[in-house]
């Protein structure tokens, strides 16, 4: 391999630049490039993927690294003892462990993965239709200025956790968390509206600890990459999220004719209570926003609710 590319992948891994005569790396980092060489040569690794690949590995585990550094780090403070023996034996222990488990998730996700994947290349299309929701913390901004930095972590560490919860068991699969933020898909858009519809409903509950959330649910054609979802109905749904109201789940033409069964004759009244749904829909004024100069959005409701 020439000293150019691994000096890029190095680069896209996110670690530092190392000079000429720096001691710097180990065998191990030989043998990482061998094993790449290895997946270039089988045609795993071409030059159209090579980068977009590696740096998603790079941005993957660095994220991951630092939150289980920190973790051990915490664990060897609140021990007693001394900190740098207790994180040396902590880390003597712990890594192997985390480095099977690490790999168990891993080839778990790959299978589950894979399944997914080829229904899609059975279907022979470059595309799949699904239901893409992004759900917002109301108010975020001003809350999280009245939380001490722990009191924060704890904040978004729940919601997070909670939402991940709600969307597994939904049906749906988180694709990231942005900050105040979570983005997720589902194959059955029902499916995506009765979890943005539970995430709502318990941000609105006072005695429930989860934050109040606004939510923006699209229904189309995504192209899926790299872990992540792309096209015009992502768009649609992080639009749509930008102008709900606290507690509202807002929907797009697409999810809205999915799910009332019906196809929408484009008339201005504003309810719209399909027989045969176990939904209602209000039919809001359109709404210019970034790349849509009239976008249409009809506010979901359960009829029970």
């Amino acid at each position: 391999m020439s000293i150019e590319v691994a000096e890029q992948l190095w680069r896209l891994l996110g670690f530092p630049h190392a000079a000429p005569d720096d001691v710097a790396f180990t065998p191990a980092d030989v043998e990482a490039l061998r094993l790449t060489q290895d997946l270039v040569d089988l045609g795993i690794l071409g030059t159209d993927s090579q980068s977009a690949l590696v740096r998603t590995w790079g941005r993957s585990f660095a994220r991951l690294a630092e939150w289980e550094t920190s973790l051990l780090t915490d664990v060897a403070l609140k021990s007693g003892a001394d900190p740098a023996t207790q994180l040396a034996e902590l880390t003597e222990q712990v890594l192997p462990r985390v480095d099977s488990l690490q790999s168990y998730i891993w080839r778990r996700h790959l299978a589950s993965a894979a399944s997914r994947m080829l229904a899609v290349e059975s279907a022979r299309s470059p595309v799949t239709n699904l239901a893409v929701c992004f759900v917002d913390i109301v108010g975020y901004t001003s809350h999280s200025k009245t939380l001490a930095e722990a009191e924060l972590v704890e904040w978004i560490e729940h919601f997070e956790d909670t939402a991940s919860g709600v969307v597994t068991d939904g049906g749906g699969r988180i694709i990231k968390n942005i900050g105040d933020e979570v983005l997720f898909v589902a194959d059955d858009v029902s499916a995506a509206a009765e979890i943005a519809l539970a995430m709502a409903k318990r941000g609105a509950d006072h005695a429930d600890p989860f934050p109040a959330v606004r939510a923006g649910l699209a229904y189309g054609e995504v192209v899926s990459r790299l872990g992540d979802v792309f096209g015009p109905t992502v768009n649609l749904a992080a639009r749509l999220t930008s102008i709900a109201r606290p507690g509202a789940v807002l929907v797009d033409r697409g999810a809205y004719e999915a799910l009332s069964g019906v196809e929408d004759d484009r008339s201005e009244s504003a309810e719209s209570d399909p027989g045969g749904s176990p939904y209602s829909f209000r039919r809001m004024r359109r709404t210019s926003v970034k790349g849509y100069s009239r976008l249409q959005a009809w506010v979901l409701r359960r009829r029970d609710d």
